[in-house]
């Protein structure tokens, strides 16, 4: 054992040494007859062949453990299928908890999951002083994981869904995990992709879109902090969207007070201060712009940034003393908020023509009453929130943009869905993610029952007897 353990550290340090020294012309400057060290050619690791135990599979698999995610698991489940949810995170709930933004935009009409996840959080924080549709995060992560369990979900946490694999008739077979148990993989029936950004179909060869059609400008991304150390009746003219206020008065007053203090102007333009509880604050005062969410590298330096500035930002704060003096930044998120990343081709893109004219679909798994929102693609368009070309009247979101059009038995749910620039600004908030996923997973679990794929189902017969119908 330890000559093995002693040839393998001479190994690694040899390959090591001759990465280190460069490539010319994808020759390696090594005198070895080690295979290993000849295994970079063309500046590409050619990995060597294995062996990925298959350890687990389900009815229903769905990558991604946010708002839309959990919606999946929790239908598919209660639908009766065998269901695994994986995220790559340490909680569940994404933007909500990871993320550290628990607003919840555009639930109000949302029957089903998304009303019981609403009524269950207010049953737990009746007494609380609020935004209305702003959560604690951590009361989020503790529900969502309590309702996963006892409808019988199979989670795994801090597990990333690293490849997609599909067999000879074009159907996706089944998913390769990274985590800290190694590289496994887990064979499905039906995928569910609510990762936000699309990997999963992207891995599995499906097209997708990305930013303006015209430029491939995509709006920023955001970095939120908790804050403690002040108090709701000490700074009420700076805190947003409590009951009476105008949008922009108490943001601009922010602004300004945070150029006084720090010396400089946010990045967000229009930075809100949201209430949780009398001493408990969300802060959304960042705009990270022209980074790709699903670049490791640009997310990275992205944190970095918005770290650094929602520091300085509350040292200038602190500075001023009075109700500021003890303001702190009580929690910073585990992941940015990402707005914009993948689209994923589905059997219907969702145009800006149908959220202009308020589209109806015999197909619809939730209808979007949320308007154009539009972050500043660049620095230089504002720092805030764009004007569309386009107003959405409250449309529907057809059960087809769910489901991917150049891989079968794989549908998406959430941001990553099929639609085009101005569409996806409307439906991609919360709210509409849940009513997504719980669609996707009713059929998902349909299909598997049915011995058919998603695209074989008929939603507009399946949701007379969903659930949540309210109809009757």
């Amino acid at each position: 054992m330890i000559g093995n353990r002693t040839a393998d550290r001479r190994r690694f340090f040899q390959t090591g040494a001759a990465a280190a020294a460069g490539w010319t012309l994808g020759v390696p400057h090594v005198h070895s007859a080690d295979a290993s060290a000849a295994m970079v050619q063309d500046g590409t690791y050619i990995e060597p062949s294995g062996r990925v135990p298959i350890v687990a599979e389900a009815d229903v698999v769905v990558c991604g453990g946010g708002p839309a995610g959990v919606a999946a698991a929790l239908a598919a489940a209660r639908a009766g299928a065998s269901t695994r949810l994986f995220e790559a995170h340490g909680c569940l709930g994404g933007i909500w908890t990871s993320g550290l933004l628990s607003y919840i935009l555009d639930s109000g009409n949302k029957p089903g999951i998304m009303r019981e996840i609403l009524t269950a959080l207010r049953a737990r924080e009746k007494n609380a002083r609020r935004a209305p549709s702003m959560e604690d995060p951590e009361a989020v992560k503790l529900l969502l994981e309590q309702m996963c369990a006892e409808a019988g979900v199979e989670l795994q946490l801090h597990t990333q869904c690293a490849a997609a694999v599909r067999d000879q008739a074009n159907r996706l077979a089944l998913v390769v995990t990274e985590s800290k148990s190694g590289r496994e993989a887990v064979a499905g029936k039906v995928f569910i992709d609510c990762t936000g950004e699309g990997d999963v179909a992207h891995q599995a060869g499906c097209g997708w879109d990305y930013g303006r059609p015209e430029t491939g400008d995509a709006q920023p991304m955001s970095f939120v902090v908790l804050l403690t150390g002040i108090h709701l009746d000490e700074i009420r003219p700076y805190v947003s969207s409590m009951p009476g206020d105008t949008w922009a008065g108490p943001k601009d007053a922010l602004a300004k007070l945070i150029k006084e203090s720090s010396g400089f102007g946010p990045s967000y333009s229009k930075p809100s201060l949201f209430p949780i509880r009398e001493t408990l604050f969300c802060l959304m005062a960042n705009h990270e712009y022209e980074f790709r969410g699903f670049d490791a590298r640009d997310v990275t330096q992205a944190t970095l940034q918005g770290r650094a500035e929602l520091h300085r930002m509350i040292d200038g704060l602190r500075g001023l003393g009075g109700p500021w003096k003890d303001i702190r930044i009580c929690s910073s998120p585990e992941r940015l908020g990402v707005r914009e990343s993948r689209r994923i081709h589905g059997h219907y893109t969702i145009s800006s023509d149908d959220i202009t004219r308020g589209a109806r679909f015999d197909d619809a798994v939730c209808r979007c009453a949320f308007p154009v929102d539009v972050h500043s693609t660049t620095a230089d368009r504002g720092k805030g929130i764009e004007a569309a070309p386009v107003r959405a009247k409250p449309f529907d979101i057809p059960y087809r943009s769910l489901v991917a059009k150049d891989v079968d038995g794989l549908m998406m749910a959430g941001r990553c869905i099929s639609g085009d620039f101005y569409a996806h600004s409307a439906y991609r908030v919360t709210g509409n993610a849940v009513g997504m996923g719980q669609a996707a997973g009713l059929a998902a679990a349909t299909a598997v029952k049915d011995g058919r794929l998603p695209h074989e189902i008929d939603w507009s017969e399946l949701a007379k007897t969903a659930p949540w119908n309210e109809s009757g």
